[in-house]
């Protein structure tokens, strides 16, 4: 452990006197360097955190993990298929779905959607629909004219629950004039909010028996959709799901959105190698500060020498002036980090209301709130790796005052 003397003599030299306020300067800077390092890089890989896992729940508690599709066609056979696929262990739902691209139109709107068409008690599990239901309720997702409308689309088309929204089906009906579009109007039971732009935007839900009159699936469906207990689980489970008579074809989450995620991976490594940067030009200025410190203070080191101080003494002084600004930099920095990770979505709030431009557009971000999820493992390493190029900074600056020879330092004064 450094001596009292030793802490006492590098508190003095970082109080810089007036003709010494260019040091300071610089040693402030270096400190704000690192502060504002640390917390820019908890904050990013909190944000991409946070992307990721919303964007994976959001995406997985939709579109489920796994789809089991026939080889040429639909299945006819899906309720017994969907009970021997979830009698798999690893396999938490099965169920039967049918998905169909529709023109949704209402109040001279028009807008593409996607129909899922689903039993109503399977829709009713589904917590990512049940959880965040916007106005109406899914008593009334029963029968063969009702449906359930993200809330972003029926907001575009001026729609209500209770309201009609009639849909059109790009497989028209042949006749002898030509092909007729296929239109039915349904009514709107409930809408969702989930949080996720494209599926509020676009998604319709349909009880299955109305989507398989109305895509003309008359006892079939496209698929079997299932969740597992860990969607990390689709390459072990793929075997003994390929094994259940009745599936041809499997496509899994990560087959669907591999390109999306491994594109985010690709740019949370990239942040963090830029942003690690601002750390270590940072710790550069330490460097710099404590070489003008050291110039500056040849003579007081050698006087300290000929006191009767050791070489490693010395060095000890020096090592804890420029590694108490690179704690203290780092401490701030991790401070300042959390604090806007745990206010970032009211932070954005208050920086529009004060700029009156929108930040965070839905549209374009697909999520309607910036999210951040701090890891502590993470946290704990960008914190370690700052201390470490706080602490690396100050080698040579200490050995090279360390090395001054109290007679060459003296000679001239």
């Amino acid at each position: 452990m450094f001596g009292s003397l030793e802490w006492s003599i590098a508190a003095r030299y970082l109080r810089a006197r007036r003709h010494e306020g260019f040091i300071s300067i610089i040693a402030w800077f270096s400190l704000i360097g690192i502060a504002l390092g640390v917390a820019t890089l908890i904050i990013v890989m909190s944000v991409m955190n946070g992307f990721r896992t919303e964007l994976l729940d959001r995406v997985l508690g939709l579109n489920g993990h796994m789809v089991a599709r026939g080889l040429d066609g639909p299945l006819t056979n899906f309720d017994p298929l969907a009970k021997a696929l979830k009698a798999i262990d690893g396999v938490k739902i099965a169920a039967p779905l049918i998905e169909g691209q529709v023109m949704a139109t209402a109040n001279s709107q028009a807008s593409g959607a996607l129909v899922r068409g689903m039993w109503p008690d399977d829709l009713r599990a589904r917590g990512i629909i049940s959880d965040n239901l916007f106005s109406g309720s899914l008593v009334d997702f029963k029968g063969k004219h009702n449906v359930v409308v993200g809330q972003r689309l029926a907001r575009k088309l001026g729609l209500r629950v209770g309201d009609t929204i009639t849909l059109v089906s790009p497989q028209g009906t042949v006749t002898a004039f030509g092909t007729v579009p296929r239109m039915k109007a349904y009514r709107i039971a409930a809408t969702f909010m989930v949080g996720m732009y494209e599926y509020d935007s676009s998604y319709i839900y349909m009880p299955l028996p109305a989507a398989q009159v109305f895509f003309r699936l008359k006892g079939s469906v496209n698929g079997v959709e299932m969740f597992l207990d860990n969607p990390d689980d689709v390459h072990r489970l793929r075997p003994a799901i390929r094994q259940v008579p009745g599936v041809a074809r499997l496509v899994d989450w990560q087959q669907v959105n591999s390109h999306f995620f491994q594109a985010l991976q690709v740019e949370r490594n990239v942040m963090f190698l830029i942003l690690t940067l601002i750390i270590l030009i940072a710790a550069f200025n330490i460097v710099s500060s404590l070489i003008m410190l050291v110039n500056d203070k040849s003579k007081a080191i050698a006087i300290l020498r000929t006191m009767g101080a050791s070489r490693g003494m010395v060095m000890r002084v020096f090592m804890i002036s420029g590694t108490a600004i690179g704690v203290i930099g780092t401490l701030a920095g991790f401070a300042l980090g959390m604090a806007f990770c745990l206010n970032i979505d009211s932070i954005r709030r208050w920086l529009e209301s004060l700029t009156g431009t929108e930040l965070w557009s839905p549209e374009i971000r697909f999520l309607s709130q910036i999210p951040a999820e701090v890891n502590n493992g993470e946290v704990v390493s960008v914190v370690l790796m700052a201390l470490a190029l706080s602490f690396a900074a100050t080698l040579y600056p200490a050995w090279r005052a360390a090395r001054i020879d109290p007679v060459e330092a003296l000679r001239y004064e």
